[in-house]
């Protein structure tokens, strides 16, 4: 028994030292080794130095047997019997041509960080595999969690009722974008983003804190301090946002305003040889297609104005989440002050600006105190008068608003 305690002792002492360098094959090799050096009653004590089931250490001790005079590194495992190397490794070029085909398939939620992809795993293997890449729809679906990407898994967050020329917008969006940024143009993806109650709180989300944060019981809007309305402008190619925090309703006036402030601060200047500029939006709310007090303020004080020519793509209806801006901008801002009460509307502004990415997102945010009419009406005279040309492609959702020649 003083023979087995004396030798349980080295044992645990050279486990110590030698497993952490050891994967769970050597560990086993190494048991079974130190098994047949002791003799009777070893497998049991290694067993209980290393944690290794003793029937393991017994198989592996009787191959040994088997094999004690085979020729040294005879027997290690070569990279073939190891298995199959992953395709990422065998075909290093696979996740950029998957991560290319998914840039414009991608959507986000704006309050996290889930995103979601259009196509099956089964229609990005098959197309991957016409480029040339030899890949199953298991492996594609690996790919894709190891990208952050997810199913969508419940009915409220997809995308309804699918319209019959939704495809084709994407694909003319697609188009488009790509064309203007090829050309070194200016491409803007706009939204407003959810409303919020200014005040002390429950706000969504947790925070690390010693404490939490004590908050009003009640959540009434009527007894905010006001409605904050974000409305966003997220530059596609500089990966820059700009937010205007209005205190008024969304409508097209505040809009464009926001879009007129970009203009003046940053596009002008980013983009001072061009005249013409791309807006992704969806189609409702302010920026809504079917707006004519939209069209009108975007005509008078942004084309008029600085005489440029904007292009128009709206997102098919219940599409908005595939906009840019949902998943470049808005999820980093929920994300940057989950948890905290927006108590004024100072905190909520420090909490935009704040915003950033590990890719470089820089966010600049102000504040607009105007209040803005609503029920605006525009004739059809008026709207007859417009420099607005439609797209062959769903008229509806793509047009063009050039700069009047004499105003």
């Amino acid at each position: 028994m003083a023979f087995v305690m004396t030798n349980g002792t080295n044992i645990l002492n050279r486990w110590q030292l030698l497993s952490p360098y050891l994967d769970r094959r050597q560990q086993i090799c190494w048991a079974a080794a130190e098994t047949l050096v002791i003799g009777q009653g070893g497998c049991q004590l290694l067993a209980a130095v290393t944690g290794i089931a003793a029937s393991k250490i017994s198989a592996r001790a009787r191959k040994m047997r088997l094999t004690k005079c085979a020729q040294a590194g005879s027997l290690i495992r070569t990279a073939h019997h190891a298995g199959r190397k992953l395709i990422e490794v065998s075909d290093p070029e696979i996740e950029p041509a998957l991560q290319v085909l998914l840039s414009e398939e991608t959507a986000g939620d704006p309050m996290n960080l889930q995103r979601w992809v259009r196509s099956s795993t089964r229609n990005l293997s098959k197309r991957l595999i016409e480029q040339g890449h030899q890949v199953g729809y298991r492996t594609v679906a690996r790919l894709l969690r190891k990208m952050g990407y997810s199913l969508r898994a419940t009915k409220r967050r997809q995308a309804g009722a699918e319209h019959p020329d939704r495809d084709k917008q994407f694909q003319h969006i697609s188009a488009l974008k790509a064309q203007f940024l090829g050309q070194g143009l200016p491409v803007i993806s706009i939204d407003t983003k959810k409303k919020e109650l200014i005040g002390n709180y429950r706000p969504e989300g947790k925070t690390w804190r010693r404490e939490p944060i004590e908050v009003e019981d009640s959540f009434f809007a009527s007894y905010a301090k006001c409605i904050a309305v974000p409305f966003g402008v997220y530059d596609v190619a500089k990966n820059a946002g700009h937010v205007t925090v209005g205190i008024s309703g969304n409508t097209a006036e505040f809009a464009v305003n926001c879009l007129v402030n970009w203009w003046r601060q940053h596009g002008h200047s980013d983009y001072a040889s061009v005249d013409r500029l791309l807006i992704l939006a969806d189609g409702g709310g302010g920026n809504g297609y079917n707006l004519r007090t939209w069209k009108m303020d975007l005509q008078e004080k942004l084309c008029d104005a600085f005489g440029i020519t904007v292009t128009l793509c709206h997102y098919p209806p219940a599409c908005s989440k595939w906009n840019p801006i949902e998943y470049k901008l808005f999820s980093q801002i929920s994300l940057n002050w989950a948890g905290q009460p927006l108590v004024n509307l100072d905190v909520m502004l420090g909490f935009i600006r704040g915003t950033t990415t590990n890719a470089g997102l820089k966010v600049e945010a102000y504040l607009d105190d105007k209040i803005y009419r609503k029920g605006r009406s525009v004739t059809e005279e008026k709207m007859r008068g417009l420099a607005l040309s439609e797209d062959d492609v769903c008229p509806r959702w793509n047009y063009t608003l050039a700069p009047r020649l004499n105003r």
